[in-house]
């Protein structure tokens, strides 16, 4: 068990963490979730002291970890860290990065380290790679040998720092599915994560952190469902519903584009969704209501749902009335008909934007 009181934590500028409290039970995975900024990462790294607290206590069964005199390697054997960086040794094999802290810090033979570097090797998938140099891995394979060599030293806690933001999309299932592997041994897991659904699946509890400290905890359903603060509902909105605002016909679609396509990364739309979200977006606002305004101005909003696998475009657009269907743009509204489920065009002329289209998207799979 791991308590923590009053935790602390200045820079010369900032303090990110003004006074946290939490008790970490054996066999919890928790998952720390929150906006940028809002000392996530320096939390995990003050329990495993690679951060110094400015004040408060760490209890680690019992022995308060901050208190002077403390041996730190110890309880760094106890608590392993998993970076979003990686950082293998390139000089090493694979096999020797497993080997060498077993062999240094716990005295192990060269033989007991290399049997038990293969075994975790095995575990995460990567045996055939012992003899690789990390420069001959992709970085979800570099990721799953850097959680291998934290299990080599078999803590009792392991901390994960965003453990899948520096990889591309494509290599994060294959890190997540061994973190998930991992939840279920029993491991005592605290993980910084992005990544929600993820955090959802592999989680008992959830901290979402906010104003220099844990602003709400609960069950992922709780924080994910149903959250009772303030922050936490805007920040969980926030993450269910992509908004944006288009004023110019110069806008930024790049930035834009990149914007949706992070959305949809966060909430894991399927790929035929995705395609024919962003397909109908580019229609609707580039295609057919775009050409039709002098000064446009369009609200978009979006939401997913993981559960149905559809979603829902909402468009409001400021002007005259028009009616999507009576574009010029024949072969743009047929692209769109084909791509929507359904479609609907109203007008409201009390509202700010009295120009409404709503479309649904689903899976056709």
């Amino acid at each position: 068990m791991i308590e923590i009181k009053d935790l602390r934590k200045e820079y010369d500028i900032v303090t990110p963490l003004k006074g946290v409290n939490a008790t970490i039970n054996d066999g919890d995975v928790i998952s720390v979730i929150g906006p940028s900024g809002t000392g996530k990462s320096t939390f995990i790294r003050c329990i495993n002291l690679l951060e110094k607290p400015t004040s408060g206590h760490i209890i680690l069964d019992g022995e308060d970890i901050t208190a002077k005199g403390v041996d730190v390697k110890k309880i760094r054997q106890r608590m392993g860290m998993v970076f979003q960086s990686f950082n293998l040794f390139g000089h090493l094999t694979v096999i020797e990065n497993l080997m060498l802290a077993p062999m240094d810090i716990l005295k192990k033979s060269r033989q007991e380290a290399y049997e038990k570097g293969m075994e975790l090797l095995r575990r995460v998938g990567l045996a055939e790679k012992a003899l690789s140099y990390p420069d001959e891995l992709s970085g979800g394979q570099k990721q799953r040998v850097a959680i291998a060599r934290t299990l080599a030293m078999d803590p009792e806690v392991i901390l994960l720092d965003e453990p899948t933001s520096a990889l591309d999309p494509t290599m994060v299932s294959e890190v997540q599915a061994v973190i998930s592997d991992l939840a279920k041994s029993g491991k005592t897991m605290m993980i910084v994560t992005h990544e929600m659904n993820f955090a959802r699946a592999i989680s008992n509890r959830v901290f979402y952190m906010d104003e220099g400290g844990i602003y709400e905890e609960g069950t992922p359903d709780e924080i994910f469902d149903d959250p009772k603060k303030e922050l936490t509902r805007h920040f969980i909105k926030g993450l269910k519903v992509f908004e944006a605002v288009i004023d110019s016909r110069d806008h930024d679609f790049i930035g834009f584009g990149t914007k949706l396509d992070m959305y949809m990364a966060q909430n894991n739309v399927l790929p035929d969704v995705k395609y024919r979200i962003r397909l109908a977006i580019e229609e609707l606002v580039q295609q057919i209501i775009m050409p039709v305004y002098e000064q446009p101005y369009i609200r978009i909003d979006a939401e997913y749902s993981p559960k149905e696998g559809e979603c829902c475009i909402d468009l409001s657009y400021k002007g005259d009335r028009f009616d999507i269907e009576d574009t010029d743009n024949v072969l743009s509204l047929s692209m769109l008909k084909n791509t929507v489920k359904d479609l609907k065009y109203s007008y409201n002329e009390e509202d700010e934007e009295p120009n409404h289209v709503q479309a649904r998207i689903s899976s056709r799979s």
